[in-house]
């Protein structure tokens, strides 16, 4: 049996999230993700932040936008472990993120969160379970610059 990780560690080994690895260090939330849990989290893969504007995600990722950024990552966290199968049968609904505001379930031709598209559901963590998505998720109160 393969051995399993928490979230962060989980996505590391991945090999396909480090852009999303360096989004969770510049914002101080990697302590966070490899805590207890349980935690569901949408997450976008390299292919996914490269769809922001490089001078954009370059801008997220500097200091002094810290809070922005952590608002952004947050909103694709759920607090619990919601399964694919748990999401498909609360849509058409929501979820309410960490970060305060809800993301928008949906099973149109595959689930969805908001208007990006689950590539990779149910990758199983320690802490929680990650869904693999192809866009990154913008909450309304972050929007970018």
């Amino acid at each position: 049996m393969e051995k399993q990780f928490d979230i962060v560690d989980t996505a590391l080994a991945a090999g396909n999230f480090s852009t999303l690895a360096a989004a969770l260090g510049a914002a101080g939330l990697i302590q966070t993700l490899k805590g207890k849990g349980p935690y569901t989290v949408f997450a976008p893969t390299d292919d996914a932040f490269a769809k922001i504007p490089a001078e954009t995600l370059s801008q997220l990722l500097q200091p002094e936008n810290k809070e922005k950024l952590t608002a952004i990552l947050t909103y694709h966290v759920v607090p619990g472990r919601v399964t694919s199968h748990e999401a498909m049968n609360l849509a058409p609904g929501k979820a309410t993120t960490v970060q305060g505001q809800s993301l928008t379930i949906k099973n149109d031709s595959g689930l969805r969160i908001n208007d990006a598209k689950v590539i990779a559901p149910d990758v199983e963590a320690t802490n929680g379970v990650i869904h693999v998505i192809d866009s990154v998720l913008m909450p309304a109160t972050a929007a970018t610059a």
